[in-house]
């Protein structure tokens, strides 16, 4: 088992022992999941690049961080475990799309968007 699947497992039976199952439903999970996406945004909001860039060498600030990326973890994989989506998969299979789609040598250092694949 992987450390995703573990805490997966993890996730779901403290959802379990809780009864709380009727409540995590896909659109709930994804709304939570938008909710903590909001926070941790709202932790870089306002910084300069190069402050972003600094954030973790503040101990409170990366303890604040963490948390939110946590939180945004532990929505995410509850989330994909509700709709049996394996996320390493789904997040390889996406790789290998934007492989495709933005090449090396035509995309290299370039921020534009490229087209849909055909």
């Amino acid at each position: 088992m992987t450390e995703l699947e573990e805490l997966a497992d993890r996730l779901r039976r403290f959802a379990h022992d809780r009864a709380w199952e009727r409540f995590h439903t896909p659109k709930n999970l994804a709304m939570a999941l938008a909710g903590e996406v909001g926070e941790l945004l709202g932790e870089l909001q306002w910084l300069t690049p190069e402050e972003s860039a600094r954030t973790m060498e503040d101990p409170e600030a990366a303890g604040r961080l963490r948390s939110e990326l946590a939180d945004v973890m532990v929505y995410l994989t509850r989330l994909a475990d509700v709709l049996n989506v394996d996320l390493v998969e789904a997040a390889h299979a996406k790789l290998d799309q934007s492989e495709q789609r933005y090449s090396v040598e035509a995309y290299r250092g370039s921020a534009r968007k490229a087209p849909p694949l055909a």
